[in-house]
């Protein structure tokens, strides 16, 4: 265990380089002076000449790049071009509001999504079974600003149920900071809801053909008990890989989300600090994320191998 948490830690650096200078190179390439965006339309060619040589920008891009690596060994992102704070300091503050929003969508999915496989897998070929899958199938395809934009509409402009933007605060009552969580949660929620279900569905289908499940079945126990105790464990092995790469999509993909409905978190972050050309807070922003996506696929290695002790992890895909 301690030689495949040394070895994925290891192997996050190659990872961590190609990510950071793909970005480096990418927020380059994003239109726009950074120092002519941050002084206004107002400024003058001499004060945006000043300011671009006080950033660093006038120097060559090469020299620009080793600058950005020597920062990031000492564990340093930069300062916030426009909020003129550590980028670190900017996530750290987001990063609750995103996990926050993130690990209630994973809830809904898990909870809405693992059943419905399960009951899917049980009634195979039912209409009912049918009926999942069709919405699974809609799920999965349906695009996320397309669905916020229509919960918006109906839930919070039509039924005034739910506010339509914004976080919310716990000062204000959980009962309001629990109604600013639930669309954007629903909505972060029916790709991984849509997933999980068909996973789980393709891997109950699977294990209920087993041998040991259909002698579970002849000792006479009840079916409730052949499916969630027997059959939902060992399925449990391909759904835990799913979850781990939905968490980190959670995470990293939450920028349509937290722009349709307001929300304070590192997606948002992301937008804005394109839209001012701000590409420390970007590469910042981009970088932390990747980290959190390798470390998540770390502990759901480790966690594969707790459930499924049969593989090695250290010999998975022919190493």
């Amino acid at each position: 265990m301690l030689k495949l948490i040394v070895k994925r830690l290891i192997n996050m650096i190659p990872t961590l380089l190609v990510v950071a200078t793909i970005v480096f190179i990418i927020t380059r390439l994003i239109p726009g002076d950074p120092a002519a965006v941050m002084l206004g339309p107002q400024a003058s060619v001499e004060d945006i000449a000043k300011l671009r040589d006080k950033l660093g920008l006038n120097e060559p891009i090469i020299m620009q790049y080793l600058h950005y690596l020597g920062d990031l060994v000492r564990g340093d992102l930069g300062t916030s071009l426009s909020y003129n704070q550590p980028v670190l300091s900017i996530i750290m503050e987001r990063f609750p509001n995103t996990l926050l929003l993130s690990v209630c969508a994973l809830l809904i999915a898990l909870v809405i999504g693992i059943p419905a496989g399960i009951v899917s897998a049980t009634r195979q070929y039912s209409f009912l079974d049918y009926a999942l899958m069709i919405l699974a199938l809609i799920g999965v395809s349906m695009p996320i600003f397309w669905l916020g934009v229509m919960l918006v509409l109906f839930f919070s402009v039509e039924l005034g149920w739910f506010p339509a933007t914004g976080m919310g605060s716990l000062a204000d009552g959980f009962g309001t900071f629990l109604k600013h969580l639930v669309l954007p949660s629903f909505a972060l929620s029916t790709v991984s809801m849509a997933t999980f279900a068909r996973i789980t569905r393709s891997s109950m289908l699977e294990v209920i053909k087993q041998d040991y499940i259909k002698t579970a079945r002849a000792k006479g126990l009840r079916e409730s008990i052949v499916v969630w105790k027997h059959a939902l464990k060992n399925a449990l092995t391909p759904l835990l890989t799913v979850i781990g790469m939905q968490i980190s999509m959670m995470l990293g993909g939450a920028v349509l989300t937290e722009t349709i409905f307001s929300w304070p978190g590192m997606g948002r972050l992301v937008v804005d600090a394109i839209d001012k050309r701000d590409f420390v807070v970007v590469q910042g922003t981009v970088l932390f994320i990747a980290v959190i996506f390798v470390l998540v696929n770390l502990v759901v290695d480790i966690l594969y191998q707790v459930v499924n002790p049969r593989v090695n992890m250290d010999k998975k895909g022919g190493e």
